[in-house]
């Protein structure tokens, strides 16, 4: 007998602005209660410490969940000089403290930025989520057990300071997936001689999604309390993914793709990810391959009931 699915179908993409002290988890299971969704997931973790925008997906969204963990993100940290922690933020154990120095400026530290603009290697930290061998490195971490990570390329499009101030300074940063603010944050302090570690984080923009367009927790509950529906905070999945390019599908080509049939196109430009739409509305996501002068377009990711 087939176990039967608690909760109702609920689709759509909501932008939180998490808060400090809850993990990402956390606040999923507590908004998937709220709406009584029966599916739910996040586009990628924030630390506890970590604010700011936290996209969640409901029901068919969630297909395109890996596309948004994907994307590029920013964010405004503030970093304190002096104290190395173990985990790289101000949750963790101080393992060194060194002075700073005192001849520190804008203009050497603006100097010693320009070095993480572009292109670079990371090392992930050991606290953080990563896997090794099926158990996330931080596991490992707080079992005093060290594991060799290799460094990874990642790209920072903008590292802009903010301010400086005696021991701390501020930062914003735009870069791609899988960058660590925390690691970034320790090899500056390293570079300057004296450590340096994350004492507060906020995730500026996510998936396309600005701290303009989030909601808090406390906004939700206080729409439920008024027994209204929360369903019109949802904005379609096709938001998250608007670096693709769209493309709309005559009638006839429209049945083929729902069949899970691909069809051909004259236009060239449309290769790669393309976002599929059809009687004006969004039926999912296509690859165009190029096949014999034409472009093949194939079904990859549908949204059902389109």
């Amino acid at each position: 007998m087939s176990r039967r699915r608690k909760g109702r179908d609920v689709n759509g993409i909501l932008v939180i602005d998490k808060p400090m002290g809850l993990t990402s988890n956390g606040i999923l299971q507590q908004v998937k209660h709220l709406f009584g969704a029966a599916k739910a997931g996040h586009t990628g973790a924030l630390d506890p410490l970590a604010t700011g925008v936290l996209p969640l997906c409901f029901g068919e969204a969630t297909k395109f969940s890996q596309m948004m963990l994907d994307s590029d993100k920013a964010y405004v940290a503030t970093a304190r000089m002096g104290v190395t922690t173990e985990t790289g933020d101000s949750e963790g154990k101080v393992v060194v403290e060194k002075a700073v120095p005192s001849d520190l400026t804008e203009v050497r530290l603006e100097s010693v930025l320009e070095a993480f603009r572009g292109d670079i290697q990371q090392v992930p930290s050991m606290y953080s989520a990563l896997k090794h061998k099926g158990r996330p490195l931080y596991e490992y971490a707080r079992e005093g057990i060290e594991i060799e990570r290799p460094a990874r390329p990642v790209t920072i499009y903008e590292l802009r300071l903010l301010a400086l101030r005696e021991n701390e300074f501020d930062i914003s940063v735009s870069c791609t997936k899988g960058t660590y603010i925390r690691s970034l944050v320790e090899d500056i302090g390293q570079v300057l001689g004296c450590g340096a570690h994350v004492i507060a984080l906020r995730r500026t923009m996510a998936s396309g999604f600005t701290l303009e367009q989030t909601h808090t927790i406390d906004q939700l509950e206080a729409i439920r309390s008024r027994d209204e529906s929360l369903d019109a905070l949802l904005v379609e999945p096709d938001a998250a993914l608007s670096m693709f390019p769209s493309l709309e599908l005559a009638s006839d080509r429209l049945r083929s793709i729902l069949n899970g049939q691909p069809v051909r196109i004259s236009d060239q430009t449309v290769t790669g990810p393309v976002r599929l739409y059809g009687d004006n509305r969004f039926v999912g996501l296509g690859e165009g391959i190029p096949d014999d002068g034409d472009i093949k377009i194939v079904p990859r990711r549908l949204v059902k009931n389109s």
